[in-house]
């Protein structure tokens, strides 16, 4: 039995959200195009600086990637083989790929049952050679950090916008992905900091470790990359900046209204106050039945993250941690559409089926 075909329900809604601000981003696209400046120049540097703004930073520098804005920022802390880097068990790969990018062990640690690192569990995996710890703003979400007496390297990929800032250590990684909400056409970062030497050292990791025309320094334990943030990139963010502020305040709206009227078998994975619901996640027993359900309606929804890191292949041979509260919410959560761009009766769709799946 087939149910009645309807206009899919995206996740993320890229073509009807580019639709809003096309004339924008074209006009922007152009100008780059008709400079002749492709790399670098004041597209690049206004961006960093409104990336900045955003996170109460003093400046920032534009990466290929929030990957690469991870692995500069562990670089340029002179972080490497020998070292240990403390993560979350909860995360997209990336955050654990960029430590073992830098030649450093990532350590992971359980979650709490908001998804967010568990400090005790942080504490504890302390270490003689733990040179970092890398808190996940996981799904909009700020993580509280305490005072370390190790750098911080916050991973804010999925939080521009929250409140309050999660820049809490001395560097912050921001990925502009075309998923997140403040994203571009392509891959693309930031590293922000109030540090000003940190920052113009990474620029220069950034840029083949270029100190002057035609002289590549080393940079301690290696040599610079190429891993900079191009003008086409900046100028579509810029683009889009000045709806990303709506953006976030319509997830937050659709927050509250899934948070009042889902079944009662779903639970709302906890959300801290001022988070930017990059994602909104639920909790259900029966995920399977739940997603055909959606599925048979032409609605999208998606797992973050069907497996804990320690339980990825790539990582096996590091030491592993309990991750007890991380394996359960592996089993559990699902993420449902909750961008700036659905309409009331597309919300009201999801949650007739969802009431349907779960009654």
């Amino acid at each position: 039995m087939f149910c009645m075909t309807h206009d899919p329900i995206r996740m993320v809604d890229l073509k009807r959200r580019h639709q809003e601000v096309r004339s924008e981003v074209e006009r922007a696209v152009r100008e780059v195009l008709d400079s002749g400046q492709y790399i670098g120049g004041p597209k690049v540097t206004e961006a960093e600086k409104l990336c900045a703004s955003w996170l109460g930073c003093e400046d920032a520098v534009g990466t290929n990637s929030g990957t690469d804005a991870l692995l500069l920022a562990l670089i340029a802390l002179d972080i490497g083989p020998g070292d240990e880097v403390i993560v979350p068990a909860l995360t997209f790969f990336a955050t654990a790929g960029a430590v073992c990018a830098a030649g450093a062990t990532p350590v992971v640690v359980d979650v709490g049952e908001d998804a967010l690192m568990d400090t005790a569990a942080a504490r504890e995996a302390l270490s003689p050679r733990t040179a970092a710890i890398i808190p996940v703003h996981l799904f909009g979400s700020t993580c509280a950090v305490e005072p370390w007496d190790i750098p911080v390297i916050d991973d804010a990929a999925q939080a521009i916008g929250a409140f309050p800032n999660p820049s809490t250590g001395v560097l912050t990684a921001v990925s502009t992905y075309p998923t997140k909400t403040w994203g571009g056409a392509g891959d693309g970062g930031f590293v922000a900091s109030n540090d000003a030497a940190l920052l113009a050292r990474i620029r220069r990791l950034g840029s083949h470790g270029q100190t002057e025309p035609h002289v590549h320094e080393r940079f301690d334990r290696g040599v610079g990359r190429n891993s900079r943030l191009d003008a086409l990139q900046a100028a579509i963010l810029l683009a889009h900046a000045p709806r990303v502020a709506s953006r976030v305040a319509e997830r937050q709206r659709w927050a509250r209204v899934y948070d009042e009227h889902l079944p009662a078998s779903l639970r709302p994975l906890p959300r801290t106050p001022g988070s930017a619901v990059q994602q909104y996640v639920v909790c259900c027993e029966d995920r399977p039945a739940v997603q055909e359900a959606l599925k048979r309606a032409s609605i999208e929804s998606a797992v973050y993250y069907p497996h804990p890191l320690n339980a990825q292949p790539a990582l096996a041979h590091f030491p592993a941690h309990p991750t007890p509260v991380a394996d359960r919410l592996s089993r559990c959560m699902l993420a449902l559409p909750v961008h700036a761009g659905l309409s009331a009766p597309e919300f009201e769709r999801i949650l007739s089926v969802l009431h349907k799946a779960c009654p």
